[in-house]
């Protein structure tokens, strides 16, 4: 159980001294440090006392190291994504961090994909990737770079670097903005998503190329969900003729009317 080492190291974390945290738990500064050193075993009332305190479920407090995650995923436990608090399925993400605990952003190349996909969740493999950091993007969120290949990606060009934040609760997709996905039969797929997970169970598709038809993703495929943030790459993305234009307007529209049909039938 990890309860003594957790309430010491959060309340470490929070530069609270133990008469401050005792206090405010309404306890004496002997008993938090009976508690904290494992002298004194709480029962239910504490653990409930503790959790609000914290804003920490009392199954995290007992069941995981929380000295062994990272900044980022720290922050993400006390801005409420805890799992066993939301029931939202909250992943623990495999991560590196720099010699200041700051999370690293990893890239994963397009060699690199095909293992991702079963090393994704394995620290050993996630240390191996080349990591990098961007200074204009915020030190509190999690972020990963994937190189992009296909047409189905377009107008990014072949062999961009599309980065992503690390998305925990899935419920909180917004539907018509870009994802990277983490998917157990395709791998890493980029896609505009449409957020059907509350009523019917899966993301659907749609690629940025409108000549490819959309798709439903049951959510038991997923594995990882990231917000696109930015890309680089060393080309322009590809202008169109008015041929071009024409025909990729013709294809948006027919996926709007697709999505606009699959509303009114859900409806009736």
């Amino acid at each position: 159980m990890n309860f003594s080492s957790n309430i010491k190291h959060l309340r470490r974390r929070r530069r609270k001294t133990q008469e401050n945290a005792a206090f405010a738990l309404g306890m004496k500064r002997s008993t938090l440090n009976n508690y904290e050193n494992g002298q004194t075993v709480p029962n239910a009332s504490v653990l409930l006392a503790f959790s609000d305190y914290y804003k920490i479920a009392v199954d995290t407090l007992l069941r995981i190291d929380l000295s062994r995650l990272s900044e980022y995923q720290l922050s993400e436990l006390e801005r409420g994504n805890d799992v066993y608090i939301r029931g939202s399925g909250l992943r623990v993400l495999a991560t590196t961090v720099n010699s200041s605990n700051d999370d690293n952003i990893e890239l994963v190349n397009e060699k690199a994909k095909a293992g991702y996909v079963t090393g994704y969740a394995d620290p050993e493999y996630i240390k191996e990737l080349p990591v990098f950091s961007l200074p204009f993007l915020s030190a509190n969120r999690k972020y990963r770079t994937f190189q992009v290949s296909g047409d189905s990606m377009l107008p990014l060009p072949d062999g961009s670097w599309i980065t992503g934040e690390f998305i925990a609760d899935w419920h909180g997709i917004i539907s018509g903005k870009p994802y990277i996905v983490l998917t157990l039969n395709d791998g890493v797929v980029f896609k505009i998503a449409d957020n059907l997970i509350g009523s019917e169970g899966v993301l659907r598709m749609y690629s940025l190329n409108p000549f490819y038809e959309p798709y439903d993703l049951p959510v038991g495929e997923i594995r990882e969900v990231w917000r696109f943030v930015n890309f680089i790459s060393t080309e322009l993305p590809a202008t169109e003729t008015s041929d071009e234009a024409t025909r990729r307007m013709v294809a948006e529209l027919r996926n709007e009317l697709k999505m606009i049909h699959r509303k009114l039938d859900k409806n009736r």
